[in-house]
């Protein structure tokens, strides 16, 4: 299914289905970025298994060519190993279009897994040093607060995710319905509290996307906290998009 995510007063797309319909929190797109689409799924459509991708990040269940691979080792000198760690960065959509993980596949890997989820990306500090450089800190003390009060089995993942270096980036996954219900239940209470909580006045550009950076964050912990068993797939990264034929 192709959705548009922040439809509210924009232009609809031919044979997309857009977030501001039913349920939903389109007119919160610039706070929530493709959260807003996670939340139309869970309170509008019901699967068995039910995953997000971009349109310029998709899984991949296929082999990297060898070409790609050699690429990749060059990645060491330039210093972007760690950044583009489980990225297949590329602008050849006609190859990888076909490289694009397929239902059949999906199944196949959850005859063994219970999840299928990003190659999760290496940060150079770690989750809350990187967090205190790039955002603001007190974003991620107010998630403590509200694990503490409302959630206090999460806090040995939540410290735990905290001083590791690993995360689960982009708000992509794939999920059985049950877990999927689950995880947008406590992520959006916690995500809802936050925002009663946070001036949003005070974000601006790049930095009003807060409450996407929060929920990979938050992912990742509730990842930990269950233990699921998961399997880490690579995504391939259109750098320069363009409508996909077929």
């Amino acid at each position: 299914m192709h959705l548009l995510v922040g439809n509210q007063n924009r232009p609809q797309i031919e044979g997309f289905k857009t977030d501001d319909t039913g349920d939903n929190i389109s007119d919160k797109n610039k706070y929530y970025s493709e959260l807003t689409g996670l939340y139309w799924i869970w309170k509008n459509e019901k699967a068995d298994i039910i995953g997000s991708t971009h349109y310029r990040r998709h899984f991949t269940a296929k082999q990297e060519p060898l070409r790609y691979r050699l690429k990749r080792l060059s990645y060491f000198p330039a210093g972007l190993f760690k950044k583009r760690f489980g990225l297949i960065y590329t602008n050849n959509v006609d190859l990888w279009k076909e490289k694009i993980i397929k239902p059949e596949e999906i199944l196949a890997i959850f005859k063994d897994y219970e999840a299928i989820m990003p190659v999760r990306r290496k940060f150079r500090y770690t989750i809350k040093e990187h967090y205190r450089r790039y955002h603001n800190l007190e974003d991620l003390k107010a998630i403590e607060r509200i694990l503490k009060r409302d959630y206090p089995d999460y806090m040995p993942s939540f410290e735990k995710v905290l001083e590791g270096n690993r995360l689960f980036a982009n708000n992509m996954f794939i999920l059985k319905y049950d877990a999927f219900n689950e995880l947008m239940t406590w992520l959006f209470d916690i995500l809802f509290k936050l925002e009663e909580e946070f001036d949003l006045n005070k974000y601006t550009g790049y930095q009003e996307r807060i409450f996407g950076f929060l929920s990979e964050r938050l992912i990742t912990i509730w990842i930990e906290h269950h233990q699921i068993n998961y399997k880490e797939l690579p995504l391939i990264y259109f750098k320069k998009f363009k409508k996909m034929k077929g």
